[in-house]
């Protein structure tokens, strides 16, 4: 069986195929501007290969494509997922979640749902430990100690930032799993108060569990990560054992985001969320 293109190769490709179609080209039109076949830009656009670097710069410079917009792209096609934190961590990141985490990056609006574990933008150094442990991908404590530690740079990567809009859900039950030993999760529940009350770049919502049914009951976990500068494009993770699996068709991402959207809606407020979990950090 022939794997699929990475999913961020296959999003570059998409963005190619929409700034071409803009301008009024046809392959054959863009094709002249590579000197190269048809064939070949129409394997680039579906993902099936790559993009060299002034390829890419040539294309979309043709297409008048503005600069903020030509970073998102570049960093989606970069074969070697581009620059970031990740590339030091890449052998404790699997696949899909790989993908994930270097599409995240270029993300400007990051919405995430976790039904029974606090989600990894939030989570404590010793929380992440204590899940590592149980992580039967990795092998020994080494890895163990790799994969916690890329939790925390990743916080700083995404969060440090401080422009990416990030809305996160989280299932009661997440609360009340224990995760590690009761120390670790108190030190968890009182940053995770700590969090939702500073209206900062992260809104926590928490999902009672007298909210009812809802659409996202059979998942444990989702994110959708969405551009401003790139309204077309969008990626949603649906969390697994192996990775998970990513998402970029855009029936899929406006499906996920209405799911989100109730999600948010049968969740507490966010003050609300706040004074619950205030009250169980201080319990």
């Amino acid at each position: 069986m022939v794997p699929a293109p990475p999913v961020r190769r296959r999003l570059a490709g998409r963005a190619l195929r929409r700034y071409r179609e803009n301008m009024g080209f046809t392959l054959a039109d863009a094709a002249v501007m590579l000197e190269c076949d048809p064939s070949k830009l129409s394997r680039i656009e579906t993902g099936q290969r790559g993009i060299r670097g002034k390829e890419l710069r040539e294309l979309l410079g043709e297409y008048g494509v503005g600069m903020e917009q030509q970073g998102i792209v570049a960093l989606l096609a970069d074969p070697r997922g581009a620059f970031g934190w990740y590339r030091d961590y890449a052998d404790v990141l699997s696949g899909a979640w790989q993908d994930y985490l270097i599409t995240e990056t270029a993300a400007s609006k990051i919405y995430g749902y976790d039904a029974q574990r606090i989600p990894g933008l939030l989570q404590t150094a010793s929380y992440a430990r204590a899940l590592a442990e149980t992580d039967p991908g990795l092998d020994d404590d080494a890895a163990r100690e790799r994969a916690a530690a890329a939790v925390l740079v990743r916080q700083q990567a995404v969060l440090g930032k401080g422009w990416p809009t990030v809305r996160l859900v989280i299932g009661e039950a997440a609360l009340h799993q224990r995760v590690g030993s009761k120390a670790v999760m108190e030190e968890q529940l009182a940053h995770l108060a700590h969090v939702a009350a500073d209206s900062g770049a992260v809104t926590v919502h928490v999902l009672p569990f007298d909210s009812g049914a809802h659409a996202a009951a059979g998942d444990g976990s989702l994110a959708i990560l969405r551009f401003i500068e790139e309204p077309g494009l969008g990626l949603v993770h649906l969390g697994g054992i192996g990775g998970g699996v990513c998402l970029e068709g855009q029936g899929d991402v406006a499906a996920y985001t209405r799911v989100f959207e109730q999600l948010q809606a049968f969740a507490l407020s966010p003050a609300q969320s706040a004074l619950l979990l205030r009250g169980m950090a201080d319990a």
